[in-house]
């Protein structure tokens, strides 16, 4: 941990990035991921049934006291994978803003953002998308960018920051977007041409093809999986993510960029036959050096007919 630290702290710091992943499970019999924020330590293991209840904290007491790291800023999780009967995530409730944790700003480049490393599963930034941003950025002036499954607007500040002539972001969540409108305050781009939708996608986006909206650069991330049993709909990437570009490409101007990208780990993608032009993965080029698992996500870019 500390060769790992030393390696990447002193490049990261130059370029202004305070957010890295410091372990990735890169000893097998060590099922953790190591995450650094500004000075937070987030050790989170794969569950698995030869470790006990103590494992975790010993892990995170190690390693944060090889980075001088106090207990006030290790913050732990239990990732399970495979499994229907209980939660993914353990170590964060299902809460909002300010239950337990304190937000506090990361730096990452030209931008920051607010995290909560305490009272959500996750911490409102998914730093392996660091690189996706930039891409995203330069693309971004004089479009119109639709952000879906926004979550804290992060994708949104980056085209903000690249002269995007508007922006919507659209999440199901309120505290997600109330989130993202304050990394839009944080750095100085809020204005009357960014839009915060709360909404399914779906309906979203029948909506907009209704009223004959249409979007010139466009960023998707949707859930591997998601079920509301109150309205009766779900959501299964594999299964999906087809139709939802399909839908995606109606608003979207001829000639105009989509980027389609997932972290499911086993994703099956059917994308050949889609109407578009110029379909590529990009996954390698949006993979930080710090994320040894080069399939923390995939990436693909496509133009719309």
């Amino acid at each position: 941990m500390r060769a790992r630290f030393r390696h990447l702290s002193r490049r990261f710091k130059r370029e202004n990035i305070d957010c890295s992943r410091l372990y990735d499970w890169d000893i097998p019999e060590v099922r953790a991921v190591v995450d650094w924020y500004a000075g937070h330590l987030v050790v989170a293991e794969y569950v698995r049934w030869q470790t006990g209840p103590q494992w975790l904290p010993q892990m995170a007491k190690a390693v944060a006291e090889a980075l001088g790291v106090p207990p006030e800023r290790t913050h732990t999780r239990r990732r399970r994978t495979n499994t229907q009967e209980e939660p993914r995530y353990d170590g964060a409730p299902r809460g909002k803003a300010g239950l337990h944790g304190k937000r506090f700003q990361v730096r990452e480049r030209n931008l920051q953002f607010w995290v909560n490393l305490d009272d959500f599963l996750d911490t409102g930034l998914f730093s392996d998308h660091r690189d996706t941003r930039v891409i995203v950025g330069k693309l971004a002036a004089g479009k119109d960018f639709l952000n879906l499954y926004g979550y804290t607007g992060a994708f949104t500040c980056a085209a903000a920051a690249g002269r995007a002539k508007t922006t919507v972001t659209v999440d199901r969540s309120e505290t997600y977007l109330k989130w993202a409108e304050d990394n839009l305050k944080l750095n100085n781009l809020w204005g009357p041409q960014h839009t915060l939708v709360k909404s399914d996608v779906g309906k979203f986006l029948a909506q907009a093809q209704h009223e004959r909206r249409r979007f010139t650069l466009a960023f998707i991330d949707p859930p591997s999986f998601f079920r509301d049993r109150n309205k009766g709909v779900s959501f299964d990437i594999n299964r999906d993510h087809p139709g939802l570009i399909l839908e995606v490409l109606k608003v979207m101007k001829p000639g105009s960029t989509v980027f389609f990208s997932t972290n499911h780990q086993r994703f099956e993608p059917h994308l050949n036959g889609l109407p578009v032009k110029d379909l590529i993965e990009i996954t390698p080029k949006t993979i930080p050096e710090d994320y040894r698992n080069r399939r923390v996500h995939r990436c693909w870019q496509m133009t719309a007919p």
